[in-house]
């Protein structure tokens, strides 16, 4: 059988306390079965009884034999919870070409898979291809969410923290967002919808467990970039994502909110490995400056700082104080 018709893509989802949505994104890889070789639940220690769901889930969709259902003792967050099975894959007498990772609060919207794959065989040097991704709106339509970017920077965390359009305007070069991108080759995309070259993973060694959730896949890819390979955004194939409803960060609602710990660790963390310690202190200085100025700005225009909630306690407690060499709070 030819690659471009075999069964060659093994289909990894990570869940955590959201049962019926991860069976939700498993039947849209179902309806789409082109290229699948198998499907992949790891169950990350979900509260409940998600692990006993997702199976019965699994039994009613009638296809056990293409679906393996890991039910997880320990949470290991995003990366770790993928390593497991990106191991167990690499270990396999017959290793799939291609893993794709999917949210479980997403699903297919298209063929993505079959088009990602197929975007993969024709560009040998990419090592990892991320999907367009749109999210339903309270009123059913489709809109776009940003799935392509540029990797951070000092200059990007200013820009974002001060929060202000003239602002913006000038660092407009430097942003990491970059939406309504088309088919290019970019710094990073979404891991909510991307497929990875098991040869790349290999070289790389899979996410850096350090990473509890955030950051782990911009960092996977910056290495990946250092082997020399490609990441690029396919706008054809096209992925739904109800974005923030597996971790609660983004709840669409608007509402300024904290972000947790592992939030902050994950941002220091991928500062320092990267561009060392001097750097991410610098980049905590800068995002506290840009975060100052907007809080006057806001104030002046009667609207709430861009800032998440308890912003400066937590930067302190859990970027700049391990930055420093000090335990991080708890």
């Amino acid at each position: 059988m030819s690659q471009l018709s075999g069964a060659d893509v093994s289909v990894v989802i990570v869940n955590y306390g959201t049962a019926a949505l991860a069976l939700n994104a498993v039947s849209s890889v179902l309806a789409h079965p082109d290229r699948i070789r198998d499907i992949h639940v790891l169950d990350n220690a979900s509260p409940g009884k998600d692990a006993a769901d997702l199976a019965a889930g699994i039994a009613v969709l009638g296809s056990a034999d293409l679906i393996t259902l890991h039910a997880e003792t320990t949470n290991h967050g995003f990366g770790r919870g993928n390593n497991l099975v990106i191991e167990a894959l690499l270990q396999s007498p017959t290793p799939p070409e291609y893993v794709f990772l999917l949210n479980p609060d997403a699903r297919l919207g298209n063929d993505a898979v079959c088009i990602l794959a197929d975007f993969l065989d024709g560009h040998p040097k990419a090592g990892a291809a991320g999907a367009r991704i749109e999210k339903p709106g309270s009123d059913g339509v489709l809109r776009p969410v940003t799935a392509a970017f540029r990797f951070p920077s000092l200059a990007a965390t200013f820009e974002n923290a001060a929060c202000f359009g003239p602002i913006s305007w000038l660092f407009s070069n430097w942003q990491v967002p970059l939406p309504g991108q088309p088919t290019s080759s970019v710094d990073w995309v979404s891991g909510a919808a991307v497929m990875l070259r098991l040869t790349a993973l290999r070289q790389v060694g899979g996410f850096d467990p350090e990473f509890f959730l955030y950051y782990e896949e911009v960092d996977l890819m910056r290495q990946l970039a250092r082997k020399g390979w490609q990441t690029w955004h396919v706008s054809d194939a096209l992925v739904i994502h109800a974005e923030g409803a597996a971790t609660g960060v983004n709840n669409g609602a608007g509402e300024r909110r904290p972000r947790p710990a592992y939030w902050y660790h994950s941002w220091q963390y991928y500062m320092h490995k990267n561009h060392g310690r001097m750097v991410a202190l610098l980049a905590c200085l800068v995002w506290a400056i840009g975060a100052v100025l907007n809080a006057g700005l806001s104030l002046l225009r009667r609207r709430s700082p861009a800032a998440p909630l308890h912003f400066f306690p937590d930067l302190w407690s859990h970027a700049l104080r391990p930055l420093l060499g000090l335990r991080s709070a708890p």
